[in-house]
């Protein structure tokens, strides 16, 4: 049985009861070597396998090969396996290797759950999620997602806004969405949710690469009625008081 696991932040708080007893339960922990480490801190004892950056596939064909001689595999990933994670790749490279009713896949609380709820309400209406990876997806599609949902005006969460080879993607992606919206638009970046080095700040889209943003970060621009309140930034729904 192959288990595909969002395993929230990391941490045993976040987790649900499902991802912990399926953990618990596994034979073998695969997963990128940062998530084992947050694995092994709840469970010190577990056999796992580690793996590196842009390892994915790897991993997958490790997962579907160890479950296919009859194991339990625990598949990890942060957040939610199925948002950015591990589950999709899986089931590529599981087809007609592993049977499709060997694999189930285990949610967790997403990177925009989490930061949406440290930095209060962002998300209670219409949002989009983009990553500004362009590892697997070309950059000039990545623009044209920025500019739909900023036209639009969705809350937008920015998933992989930087790391040491993408330096001026959140730039861009400023400037972007500086197009459509005003320069004093409420946003929210947060980096390491739910673990030791958890940072939350609440800036202005002009302001935004005025702060740090690192490679565990996730940032939140609000739309046109998004509002901050005290260290809250909240979207109203449009409910009647």
């Amino acid at each position: 049985m192959l288990y595909v696991i969002g395993i929230g932040p990391g941490d045993k708080d976040n987790m649900t009861f499902k991802a912990y007893k399926a953990i618990e339960e596994a034979d073998v922990i695969i997963g990128y070597k940062k998530y084992i480490q947050l694995v092994k801190n709840i469970f010190p004892e577990a056999y796992c396998e580690d793996f590196g950056m842009k390892k994915e596939t790897d991993r997958c064909i490790r997962a579907v090969e160890i479950a296919n001689q009859g194991k339990k595999v625990a598949l990890v990933s942060s957040g939610d396996a199925g948002i950015y994670g591990m589950a999709g790749l899986v089931y590529q490279v599981a087809e007609g290797v592993l049977d499709f009713e060997e694999i189930e896949v285990i949610p967790g609380i997403s990177a925009s759950g989490s930061c949406g709820a440290l930095l209060g309400a962002p998300l209670m209406h219409d949002f989009a999620t983009i990553s500004l990876s362009d590892l697997l997806t070309d950059w000039k599609l990545i623009e044209k997602r920025l500019h739909l949902a900023a036209e639009g005006d969705y809350v937008i969460v920015l998933y992989n806004p930087k790391s040491n080879g993408r330096t001026k993607h959140i730039e861009n992606a400023r400037d972007i969405i500086l197009k459509y919206r005003s320069k004093d638009t409420v946003s929210g970046i947060v980096s390491d949710a739910g673990r030791k080095n958890q940072s939350v700040k609440i800036t202005s889209l002009e302001k935004l690469c005025d702060h740090e943003i690192n490679m565990t970060a996730t940032v939140i621009i609000g739309n046109s009625t998004t509002y901050s309140k005290g260290n809250q930034m909240i979207t109203p729904r449009g409910y009647r008081l």
